[in-house]
């Protein structure tokens, strides 16, 4: 079956050639490329009963790779376990309109940023007014870039406890059924807050205007594009609490550490394209299968790279660091449960494997019975990663 690693093998110099790409996704193209490659290097492990011999090639550990999530997505899920209240949780997404994914696209950085930060300023204050709960809330917000087609649809989702901590701070108030904030009250405190942070931007000259936004420059033009997305209803989706906290735990694993698509979902790479699978929400959550030319699907997926050391995974209020260890504490004592700030993250791969499937790479795969001892390490192979064009993606 074809995987991204091929897709980027095979047209990834291409296109690396044809256009002038920023550092971080250069980086992205050629980890995913070289990733459990002898371009990595590796190591040599041998039995110690029946002689077998395994070599393992390293991964790129690009935050990008589809190949290299799945132990980090498990050691982050294992070490939020310790933050999980026994209460509902619900799932609420914050989406910009599409009129602004160009300026978003252009200045990911800070545009990102303030939808972080205008998602958690609408939660946190609307959440301690008395009219809805009256309470300090906590969540965790993930960053998507990505819709199922792949195009560029920047949105967070939020997994928020069904209650919160009293404003006194002596005790835990649970909310109703339904999300404690009303939909179209989130919608429109998001939007106002977001377009405010976006026009400071725009007059302290913090933002990048290219292409079809460099109208904008003109202060009418942009006051004009303003007032419509003022006018403009905001898209904010919420579901229901989970049953429990494992469900919250699975639901997590689904949002937290994915790339924009999984190797499962291609079906078919020749000749320079690509068809993959994807679940047309617009249409009764219909499965389709769209094919690209492969160009147009690196540039797809190259989209969502994030800039280098941006942090796609927040927490706030009782969930943020500084108050991890004095109001979830507080709030995990009312609910009678001990409080662990352990973590398992000192685990080696090897060990967590092993804790999360009962899976030991150590046992010898040809005869069950012998340990796979290290005999060496392989040495990266060397090699010149081609020099970008200087054209404009």
């Amino acid at each position: 079956m074809a995987e991204i690693q091929d897709i980027f093998y095979e047209h990834g110099n291409e296109y690396i050639q044809k256009y002038r790409l920023p550092f971080n996704i250069l980086k992205a193209i050629n980890s995913i490329k070289d990733c459990r490659t002898a371009r990595l290097g590796g190591h040599v492990d041998k039995c110690d009963e029946c002689g077998h011999v395994r070599i393992s090639y390293n991964s790129c550990r690009n935050r990008h790779c589809p190949k290299c999530q799945t132990l980090v997505k498990e050691r982050w899920l294992e070490n939020r376990k310790k933050d999980l209240l026994p209460v509902g949780y619900f799932h609420v997404v914050f989406t910009i309109p599409q009129e602004l994914n160009n300026i978003v696209f252009t200045n990911q950085k800070g545009l990102y940023s303030i939808l972080f930060q205008t998602v958690s300023e609408t939660l946190l204050e609307l959440a301690k007014d008395r009219k809805y709960l009256g309470t300090d809330i906590g969540f965790t917000s993930i960053l998507h870039t990505w819709g199922q087609n792949l195009m560029y649809h920047p949105h967070l989702h939020c997994v928020v406890p069904s209650g919160g901590l009293s404003l006194d701070g002596r005790r835990w108030i649970d909310s109703n059924k339904d999300f404690f904030i009303p939909v179209k009250v989130l919608s429109r405190k998001f939007k106002g807050k977001f377009l405010h942070y976006l026009k400071e931007a725009y007059y302290n000259n913090k933002l990048k205007l290219i292409g079809d936004s460099q109208k904008l420059f003109e202060k009418y033009l942009f006051q004009d594009f303003i007032d419509k997305l003022y006018k403009k209803e905001w898209i904010v989706y919420c579901k229901p609490p989970f049953g429990s906290a494992e469900h919250v735990l699975q639901y997590l694993g689904r949002y937290t550490h994915r790339v924009a698509i999984s190797n499962n979902r291609i079906i078919h790479f020749e000749n320079g394209y690509v068809t993959f699978k994807w679940r047309d929400y617009r249409d009764k959550n219909k499965q389709k299968f769209m094919t690209v030319t492969a160009e147009e699907f690196i540039r797809r997926f190259l989209m969502h790279i994030l800039p280098d050391k941006f942090v796609k995974i927040r927490h706030y209020g009782i969930l943020s660091n500084r108050n991890r260890a004095t109001k979830l504490r507080k709030c995990k004592e009312l609910a009678g449960i001990s409080f662990d700030m352990t973590s398992i993250s000192k685990l080696s791969s090897e060990e967590l494997l092993l804790k999360l499937t009962g899976i030991d790479l150590n046992l010898c795969p040809c005869c069950t019975k012998g340990k796979m001892l290290r005999q060496g390490k392989l040495q990266p192979e060397n090699f010149s990663p081609p020099k970008p064009a200087i054209k404009i993606l």
